[in-house]
């Protein structure tokens, strides 16, 4: 790879390994990739996080460690939830490390009895950023100094995507991030912020679905401040859009990045409520779903829906299109949010008036509940 073509690799590596939403860098035209001797930094970095790890976290050990700490167990949390309501399906685990420093887990289910597919992953990444990198970085985060060399950043995110078999039962999506951009000295982090969100895909629309969660994710944001869910919101209705359908994806959520306007610990504790939510939001809408009838038709419905899923995703998702562009990624990783099927007809309708309800609110987002 030539210096003139480089990518920002080390941010497209944590991109592609926790499917961020909204990477902060595009294709760059800079120097060369990291030296060898940059890049010692970074293993430095996480060769003594492993120290403070193996010594125990407190609440004053570094943010990134805690972030990662809270992930992990959140995953477990929620793959164990997940398996007790599929009451067949098991979760294979897929553990990787990286020789630059950072560790994942992935943890997919595939032909349960519930879940078709279900995947959650975790990522931990350590790397250098190139100047060029950093430069375009600096246009969200004015803090961050010029600089003509690379630095070293930290990237930990859990993402969570899930198909049940059940066309009643609607598709879900959470991920929920942390970015700090390093220091010469490994002292305090230059810069840092959060991101994330969570959005309901349904194939029927059922109003109680959507309304009860957006009603969990609301609370969860009205913890922390009243305007998030408001504008987190309307984020959520703007990003997950595909303009070459004039629909969105589904009914919504919550999206935020570059969230660094509050205390890191502030941010934390908003982002592990957000985090803590998910089963409330969603275990109670499978227990309803999960074993109601369904029609030829309606599993036809789902199908066609599955192909709008993977069209945004391929198409619009920066996370998903990000990680396919950048040499040495985990695809496998990557790819784990798509259904296992999905059609594509030529001039599709709904056949159905209930099928035709769902695509009248894809068209025009509905606040489901009062602000």
């Amino acid at each position: 790879m030539s210096g003139k073509t480089f990518t920002a690799l080390g941010l497209a590596a944590a991109a592609a390994a926790f499917w961020s939403q909204k990477p902060a860098i595009q294709t760059v035209e800079c120097e060369a990739p990291p030296k060898k001797d940059e890049k010692k930094k970074s293993i430095k970095t996480a060769e003594d996080d492993k120290k403070r790890k193996l010594e125990g976290l407190t609440p004053d050990s570094p943010m990134r460690l805690r972030m990662e700490a809270f992930n992990k167990q959140l995953q477990a949390e929620i793959t164990a939830r997940l398996e007790k309501l599929d009451g067949v399906g098991k979760f294979k685990v897929d553990s990787w490390n990286r020789v630059e420093g950072g560790d994942g887990i992935s943890m997919v289910m595939q032909d349960g009895k519930v879940f078709e597919k279900a995947g959650v992953g975790v990522s931990v990444v350590y790397g250098m950023l190139p100047p060029a990198a950093v430069a375009q970085m600096r246009a969200q985060h004015p803090n961050i100094a010029a600089t003509k060399e690379s630095m070293p950043f930290f990237a930990t995110g859990i993402s969570c995507v899930i198909h049940p078999h059940n066309p009643n039962a609607p598709t879900v999506h959470f991920n929920y991030r942390y970015f700090e951009l390093g220091s010469e000295d490994g002292g305090e982090p230059v810069s840092w912020w959060f991101g994330g969100g969570c959005d309901l895909t349904p194939t029927i629309l059922y109003e109680e679905d959507a309304v009860h969660f957006h009603r969990v994710i609301k609370e969860a944001c009205d913890k922390h401040d009243p305007r998030y869910y408001r504008d987190f919101k309307k984020w959520c209705d703007e990003y997950f859009y595909i303009p070459h359908r004039n629909e969105r994806r589904g009914v919504g959520g919550i999206f935020f990045d570059d969230l660094d306007d509050k205390k890191p610990d502030e941010l934390f504790a908003f982002v592990q409520t957000c985090g803590k939510a998910f089963l409330d939001q969603y275990v109670p809408i499978m227990e309803r779903r999960k074993d109601m009838p369904f029609s030829d038709a309606d599993k036809h419905w789902q199908q066609i829906r599955r192909g709008r899923y993977v069209e945004f995703n391929l198409v619009y998702d920066r996370g998903t299109k990000f990680g396919l562009l950048t040499p040495g990624a985990r695809i496998e990783s990557i790819l784990m949010t798509m259904p296992l099927t999905a059609r594509w007809e030529y001039m599709h309708e709904p056949d159905l008036k209930a099928h035709a309800k769902l695509m009248e609110t894809l068209r025009v987002p509905r606040e489901w509940i009062p602000l």
